[in-house]
């Protein structure tokens, strides 16, 4: 009989996985019998998840069911441009990097920000490259306007400024999963916390002021105080999943604008008595911000009617065959 065992994802290498089984390091495969047939519903692993294991002593052992998350990353798959794809997991907090140099941007912050919310994690804003940013406190303010509730930290790993304010979330037995685009210094930045040269880091280009993209896969680290952290590669686009809670924490200002609309079926267009059009004209909100929110709640709807659909055919491709299933039976005489 094969041994079972329990253990944790530490790493993510194409189709194999690096697993922590009571402090050891294994690797392992999922099992083809139960994640790659038509009836498979087992949620594909991540760094990060829990899984069930098949030991196998000679070679890698197999993974044969995805635990339950309290948390989880996910976005559209960048691959084939389609379905979910789950990040990390089993967080606490979720650090959004974002450098203070030329890739600063706000808009891509938002994005961060209510796919971070939607994850079930407490997210928290690392403006990085401090030590070689422009009106940093310009920016700061900025960051403050549609980061409502929302933990922001000004650090540079290179100098060591800011760093010290980390440790209220980097705990022992505490998981922290980093996000952001190529170029904020996230390997930089995991140097600096684990007190060793783990990953790659790229120079800075002088013509854009951004940093080579270094990261290439999921990979959690173990800090010197028992903290876990979780770094990604980096992703210039976040093409938008389901993400309906992390709407309303991530817009809570114009969510409560559109409450104060007189009708309750307003489309913020030209009605009488729209709380948006009142606050798009006093400047209470920004055209740039209303516009992101419309985006990403389009986005969104978009992906959960789109899944609402895959779920419809693949009940129906599921009911087929076992209609089949019972004419065959019963033509042969067999029982169900």
């Amino acid at each position: 009989m094969k041994e079972k065992m329990n253990g944790f994802i530490t790493a993510v290498h194409r189709e194999r996985y690096e697993i922590n089984v009571n402090g050891e390091s294994l690797y392992a495969k999922l099992k083809a019998g139960i994640y790659f047939t038509d009836s498979c519903t087992e949620e594909f692993p991540t760094v990060g998840d829990n899984v069930e294991l098949e030991y196998n002593s000679m070679g890698d052992s197999l993974i044969t069911k995805t635990l339950e998350r309290k948390s989880a990353f996910s976005r559209k798959d960048p691959d084939v441009g389609m379905g979910e794809q789950i990040v990390a997991s089993n967080f606490d907090y979720v650090f959004i990097l974002m450098s203070l140099n030329y890739d600063f941007n706000l808009k891509r912050l938002e994005r961060y920000l209510t796919a971070s919310w939607q994850s079930g994690g407490q997210p928290v804003i690392i403006l990085t490259k401090a030590d070689i940013a422009e009106n940093t406190q310009e920016k700061l303010e900025l960051v403050n306007q549609i980061a409502l509730g929302v933990d922001v930290c000004v650090v540079s790993a290179v100098s060591g400024e800011g760093m010290e304010q980390l440790k209220n979330y980097l705990e022992p037995e505490k998981t922290t999963v980093f996000l952001g685009s190529s170029g904020v210094g996230k390997s930089t930045f995991t140097n600096y916390l684990l007190g060793k040269e783990i990953m790659k880091t790229g120079e800075i280009r002088e013509d854009d002021s951004k940093g080579h993209h270094t990261t290439t896969h999921r990979q959690m680290f173990v800090m010197d105080n028992g903290a876990r952290i979780i770094d990604t590669p980096g992703m210039r686009e976040l093409g938008m999943w389901i993400v309906d809670e992390g709407m309303d924490a991530s817009f809570t200002d114009i969510n409560d604008m559109i409450k104060q609309c007189r009708f309750n079926n307003c489309t913020h267009n030209r009605e009488p008595g729209c709380a948006i059009v009142k606050a798009l004209e006093d400047g209470s909100l920004t055209e740039k911000r209303w516009k992101n929110f419309q985006k990403i709640q389009k986005e969104s709807k978009f992906q959960a009617e789109k899944e609402s659909r895959q779920q419809i055919a693949v009940k129906k491709k599921n009911g087929k065959k076992k209609e089949e299933r019972f004419s065959k039976i019963i033509e042969i005489g067999g029982e169900w």
